[in-house]
C-alpha cells in the first residue's frame, strides 16, 4: 500500500470512525455525471459511488465538498461507500421537471452570493439567493463584481440592504483588488467558501484573482445585456494557497426552491415578524381584521413589493414539497412493486408458495 501523501485536516476533515478500517476518508473536489473526482490520503483520485450503497437512496448522493468514505483502487477508479454527515448543504429544485431536489454543495462554512455592479444587480435574485443560503447552514456575504466600472457603489449597496437579511455587502473588483483582502479574511485557515451566482458575474475571474494565478478559463459577456457564457461547466472544490477552500459552481439561470423552512425565515425575518403578530392565527394577510402585515404595508414599515417576493417564495416551497412528497410515494410504490416481483420469483424458483 502507497503511503499517506496528504494530510485530510488541511482539506477541512475533522475525523470520526469509518465503517471498515481499510477505507479512508475523502473530499469530492469536483463532480463530472457519474463521475467524481476526491482528494484522499493518497493524493488525487477519480471515483464512482459503489453502486449497492446508493440504489436505495440511503445515501446522499454525494457533491463538490463532500466527505465521503472510500474504498481505495490505486490502479483504477476508488469506489465511494458512504456519504459522510454534512454540516451545510446547499440544494436548489431541479431544472429538470420530476427530478426534485439538485444538490449544489456541501461542507462550507460562507455563501459567496454575487451580483455585478451592471444590469445583473437584482434585489429579488438576491432573496433567493439568500434564502437558500440562510437554509444551507452556512453564513451568507454579498459580493458585488465589478466595482472598477460602476459609478455609484454607494446607490447599489443602499438598494440592495432592504433584501441583504443582515448578511455583509462587499463591493469588489477582480481587476484592481479592491475589497479582495475583506474577500480573503473569509477564506483562510481550512475555511471553505461556496461561490453562487448567475453567468456574467466574474466568478471564474474572482476565483484566478484569490489563487493568484489562472486556474480557471475565463470568457467576456455580452455589453448589451451583460449575459455571459458559463466558463465553469462543473462544481468543483479549489484549495488556495493559504489553506482556504473555494467551491465554484456553474452560473444558475434557474433557481428554484426546495426545502427552505428555516431559510425563509432568516431571510425574511423582517416580514415574518409581522405575520406572527396579527389578531388572528389563520389570518391571510389580505383583508382580515387586525392584519398586522396590511398595517406595516400602510405605514410604510415593509414595502409591497417585500411582501410579494415573501409571497410567491414560499408558494414555491409549497408545491416543492407536494412535488417531493408525490415523488417518494411513486419511489415507495416503485420498491413494493420490485419487492414482490423477486418474493414471487424466489417462490417460483424453490418451488414453494408465496406466503409474504
Amino acid at each position: 500500500m502507497n503511503e499517506y501523501t496528504i494530510n485530510m485536516k488541511d482539506y477541512g476533515y475533522k475525523g470520526g470512525a469509518l465503517s471498515d478500517e481499510s477505507h479512508v476518508p475523502a473530499r469530492i473536489t469536483a463532480v463530472h455525471r457519474e463521475r467524481f473526482e476526491a482528494v484522499c490520503p493518497y493524493g488525487i483520485v477519480s471515483a464512482r459511488t459503489k453502486t449497492g450503497a446508493y440504489r436505495d437512496f440511503s445515501e446522499d448522493y454525494p457533491t463538490a465538498g463532500d466527505f465521503v468514505e472510500l474504498e481505495y483502487n490505486p490502479i483504477g477508479d476508488s469506489l465511494i461507500t458512504a456519504t459522510l454527515p454534512r454540516r451545510s448543504f446547499f440544494s436548489r429544485r431541479d431544472p429538470t421537471p420530476g427530478r426534485g431536489e439538485q444538490a449544489v454543495a456541501a461542507n462550507f462554512d460562507y455563501v459567496f452570493i454575487m451580483q455585478s455592479l451592471n444590469h445583473d444587480l437584482n434585489p429579488k435574485r438576491l432573496e433567493r439567493y439568500l434564502t437558500l443560503s440562510w437554509q444551507s447552514g452556512a453564513i451568507p456575504v454579498i459580493l458585488l463584481t465589478k466595482a472598477d466600472i460602476s459609478d455609484n457603489i454607494n446607490a447599489a449597496v443602499a438598494e440592495l440592504s432592504p433584501s441583504a437579511a443582515g448578511a455583509e455587502i462587499i463591493p469588489i473588483s477582480s481587476k484592481t483588488g479592491y475589497g479582495l483582502d475583506r474577500v480573503r479574511e473569509f477564506i483562510c485557515d481550512g475555511k471553505t467558501a461556496v461561490f453562487a451566482g448567475s453567468s456574467g458575474v466574474e466568478k471564474s475571474t474572482l476565483v484566478n484573482a484569490l489563487a493568484g494565478e489562472d486556474i480557471m478559463s475565463v470568457s467576456g459577456i455580452r455589453e448589451n445585456d451583460s449575459k455571459g457564457r458559463h466558463t465553469t461547466t462543473h462544481r468543483q472544490l479549489i484549495r488556495l494557497e493559504n489553506g482556504g477552500m473555494i467551491i465554484d459552481t456553474p452560473g444558475m439561470r434557474e433557481l428554484g426552491m426546495w426545502d427552505v423552512s428555516k431559510g425563509i425565515g432568516e431571510a425574511f425575518e423582517d416580514v415574518e415578524e409581522f405575520t406572527h403578530m396579527c389578531r388572528f392565527s389563520d389570518c391571510r394577510h389580505e383583508s382580515e381584521p387586525g392584519c398586522a402585515v396590511r398595517a406595516a404595508i400602510e405605514r410604510g414599515e415593509l414595502s409591497e413589493e417585500r411582501w410579494e417576493s415573501y409571497k410567491q417564495l414560499k408558494a414555491e416551497a409549497e408545491i416543492s414539497d407536494r412535488e417531493e412528497l408525490m415523488r417518494r410515494k411513486r419511489q415507495f410504490m416503485k420498491d413494493v412493486a420490485v419487492n414482490n416481483k423477486n418474493r414471487r420469483k424466489h417462490a417460483r424458483r424453490f418451488g414453494g408458495k408465496d406466503n409474504y
